[in-house]
């Protein structure tokens, strides 16, 4: 039986705002976690359509990490190993399905709907009363949920942060209940990992590094304001460009290796057609298009300085 919650986190921002707010922090995040020839890999990055969505965004990443595994996934895997995350972005809503180049049994699945409120929506995502019923809920507080001790940073830290340029922060005990601006994060995330003798092992795993990385990435959005807040969404695809290429440019130096190859890997999986997937949800799978002209930010990655932040979640 595939093992369900629905995660609901909240922000002090609106919806409008967090589109680019997302596409920051995931270039930012993914340029810090690349290093050692692991790390973020962008491999496509195109305009698609769905019949109810109308037109969105499609990207294709590897995220490589072996020695970031437990030591017990480590024992099972080849040397070199990576997930795929394949994205279907028609914001707010997007669907991103994560597998595995080694285990086709492996599959997790997230579908996200975002929406200017405090979580309040009992079923945003469409479940069927079946699915409801199964459904696990989890709220996650972006200042009194605690991230592991390994990815805390103070200046970070909601309860102490206050926007320069919003004067939004510090966040209060019970901040969710009378906050404005707010909105929340809806995802609902499926992981399934058909394997005899590891199967609940392995997804109770990958719930609780999902629940981590939710929960740091949403922090990190809001705390990072005000480097995005004054940004266009064409200043801000120039920004994911250029990250995203000194991304894939340490990956491909310092691995040894052409990107976009497979390496010691079974055949992966294609992807279903967008109109069999949409089913009004998604994850923080934004992606690019160029154009404009690229912001200057005194907080863009000059190195990365990794923290672990895929090996949480996988």
């Amino acid at each position: 039986m595939v093992l369900t919650k629905e995660y609901r986190i909240c922000m002090p921002l609106t919806v409008e705002e967090y589109r680019i707010g997302q596409l920051y922090m995931i270039a930012r995040h993914s340029l810090e976690q690349s290093g050692d020839g692991e790390g973020v890999e962008v491999v496509e990055n195109r305009e698609c359509f769905d019949e109810k969505h109308g037109k969105g965004q499609f990207t294709e990443k590897r995220i490589h990490l072996s020695s970031r595994l437990p030591y017990w996934v480590q024992s099972i895997i080849p040397k070199i190993f990576y997930v795929t995350e394949k994205a279907w972005n028609f914001y707010p809503f997007t669907n991103t399905e994560y597998t595995c180049s080694f285990i086709p049994r492996f599959n997790i699945s997230i579908e996200t709907k975002y929406e200017d409120n405090n979580g309040c929506s009992e079923n945003c995502l469409g479940s069927t009363p079946e699915q409801l019923a199964e459904r696990i809920t989890d709220h996650l507080d972006i200042a009194y949920d605690e991230v592991s001790a390994k990815h805390y940073k103070e200046e970070e830290d909601p309860r102490f942060f206050q926007s320069k340029k919003t004067h939004r922060g510090p966040l209060v005990d019970g901040w969710r209940s009378n906050y404005q601006p707010i909105m929340c994060s809806y995802k609902l995330v499926h992981a399934s990992f058909e394997v005899f003798g590891l199967q609940t092992k392995v997804e109770d795993f990958i719930h609780s590094c999902v629940r981590e990385v939710l929960l740091l990435g949403h922090r990190q959005a809001f705390a990072w304001i005000d480097e995005w807040i004054d940004m266009s969404m064409a200043d801000v695809r120039v920004y994911e460009s250029s990250l995203q290429q000194q991304t894939n440019s340490l990956l491909q130096g310092q691995s040894g290796r052409p990107l976009g190859g497979q390496t010691e890997s079974l055949p992966e999986r294609d992807a279903p057609p967008v109109s069999r997937r949409i089913s009004g949800g998604g994850d923080a799978g934004e992606s690019l298009s160029l154009g404009g002209t690229a912001p200057s930010s005194p907080k863009e990655p000059k190195s990365p300085a990794r923290k672990g932040y895929f090996s949480n979640w996988f």
